[in-house]
């Protein structure tokens, strides 16, 4: 297994890590971890020299930690990394974060935690950090030693990361980065700021949530092509362990298929050559094809005499259409007001004038009508 030093400590962290958000489950519908099956799975990542174990407070209905504390406890303390988070929209006190934190130590049945995340900042979600001064209290318990490297996790815009650089010392930042969103999401960006302030960068989500492990057909096919056996989620393992200033990709296996498939992906780990950029780049122009509308943005079909702005409804639709998150869909869609798809009157003026013959009445009844199903 490929690792990486930490800074210029001893410290070696195998690129590929352990994401304990999807763990098999003991039935569908409940979040009750099944432990026979994923032992077996933390076994047979460990065993191949996965070190790096992520968790949080609130995954799995809080019994992630609980797990993974169990799981971890028949290997010696100091041959693996723990990371988990502080969920700042629980608390309410300083009160609320001294007990959530040693809630964690117990559940996770050690004295010390090795990667210590704030979890999921963003301009709304730190507001609760600066009002009951969490950073201060995390910051304290690592002068104590009870955690050794202290983070946060990140979803939002560049220059909000930046924001948050400015206030306080940060030892690392996790980022959701992967070859669909370096650009939609404007990952480059988030992971140039870190490399550029010499901050290690730790991924999650490299496939997506499974998105770019279901790739269509031709996208298969081009990836196949090049590379005979090769699942699509290993081109995304690859994606990602491949810049250098990534610590760990962190995948949230739960089957022991994805398990063997990503600890073979990263055992005999080969960075992606400018050939296999060009085939991924590719593969990707194919996936956007086949599951969304052509759209570029041109914005020549504007002004809609009806107030609908057409780019941005086909952007929440492409992205609900590569993603499958809804409530980010239902939420764009929302906030959309007098500009949703749902007020178009079909004149037809818009169709006249796009460059990628896009038939945008028809379109903007389909994106209506997703809307009107997905609220349900």
């Amino acid at each position: 297994m490929l690792k990486r030093c930490y800074k210029n400590t001893a410290e070696e962290i195998s690129i590929l890590g352990y994401g304990n958000m999807r763990l098999p489950k003991v039935s569908p519908d409940k979040q009750d971890i099944d432990y026979p099956e994923a032992q077996k799975l933390i076994d047979y990542a460990y065993a191949h020299g996965v070190n790096y174990y992520d968790t949080a407070y609130v995954y799995h209905d809080q019994k992630s930690e609980t797990f993974v504390g169990h799981a971890l406890q028949k290997y010696p303390r100091e041959s693996y990394y723990i990371a988990t988070k502080m969920p700042g929209w629980c608390v309410k006190t300083m009160e609320d974060v001294d007990r959530i934190f040693h809630e964690q130590l117990d559940r996770l049945q050690t004295d010390y935690i090795d990667f210590y995340l704030c979890h999921a900042l963003s301009t709304e979600n730190y507001k609760i950090y600066e009002q009951v001064d969490i950073y201060g209290y995390l910051k304290k318990k690592k002068e104590e030693g009870a955690i050794r490297h202290l983070g946060f996790s990140f979803h939002d815009k560049p220059e909000v990361l930046e924001q948050l650089l400015d206030k306080h010392e940060w030892d690392f930042v996790q980022i959701q980065l992967n070859y669909l969103d370096w650009e939609m999401q404007n990952a480059k960006r988030q992971y140039e700021i870190l490399a550029e302030r010499g901050i290690p960068c730790i991924v999650m989500e490299p496939v997506r949530g499974g998105a770019l492990a279901r790739l269509c057909e031709e996208s298969v096919s081009i990836l196949e092509e090049a590379c005979p056996g090769k699942s699509p989620a290993s081109w995304a393992i690859r994606y990602a362990a491949s810049l250098p200033n990534v610590l760990t990709v962190l995948s949230g296996m739960s089957t022991m298929d994805q398990v063997v498939d990503n600890v073979a992906t990263t055992a005999d780990f080969q960075p992606l050559s400018e050939g296999e950029r060009g085939t991924l780049d590719r593969a990707l122009e194919a996936f956007r094809r086949n599951k969304t509308q052509p759209c570029t943005g041109c914005r020549y079909c504007m002004d809609c005499p009806s107030g609908v702005d057409i780019p941005l409804m086909f952007t929440l639709y492409n992205n609900y259409r590569i993603t499958e998150n809804k409530n980010g869909f239902i939420n764009g869609y929302k906030e959309a007001g007098a500009k949703q798809a749902q007020n178009c009157i079909q004149c037809g003026q818009c169709a006249v004038h796009c460059p990628q013959s896009i038939e945008i009445p028809a379109r903007m009844q389909e994106i209506a009508a997703l809307a009107e199903e997905l609220a349900k």
